[in-house]
């Protein structure tokens, strides 16, 4: 039974995560398109609670998928090829959310170095990626 706490949490908290990353770079889109420095400070100030406020349910996203490949066995972690596959693609959504808090603290000191456009297209980019991710934990195709 606790594996299936396990497996709820884990996307509870994924779903969570999920949301804030695909938020954050439309607030740079935002960030970036106004003159106002007012408005600016805004974006900072939703920004960066924003980013603390979802980093915790990447953690957790962590532990729980870690509590799962615990609860699962050695065996079946070796015997999953589509679970590796999945981790290194996680790295790489670990590696944008990481990415995105560089540019979060660029924003923060006014050193914005890209245009809307560009923030417009990281915001979409990881779209593709945890579709793939989804699909190897649903599909299992290896």
């Amino acid at each position: 039974m606790h594996i299936l706490w396990f497996k709820a949490l884990h996307l509870f908290f994924m779903l969570a995560w999920m949301a804030g990353l695909f938020y954050l770079p439309r607030l740079f889109v935002y960030h970036a398109t106004t003159t106002s420095q007012l408005v600016k400070d805004e974006f900072k100030v939703m920004e960066r609670r924003l980013w603390y406020f979802v980093t915790p349910f990447a953690l957790l996203t962590l532990a729980f998928g870690i509590a799962l490949i615990v609860s699962y066995g050695g065996a079946w972690f070796k015997a999953s090829g589509w679970l590796h596959i999945k981790i290194l693609l996680l790295l790489a959504i670990y590696g944008y959310h990481f990415y995105l808090f560089k540019l979060m603290k660029q924003f923060a000191r006014d050193e914005n170095i890209h245009t809307p456009r560009f923030y417009r297209i990281l915001n979409e980019a990881p779209v593709l990626i945890i579709f793939a991710v989804v699909c190897l934990a649903i599909l299992k195709p290896f």
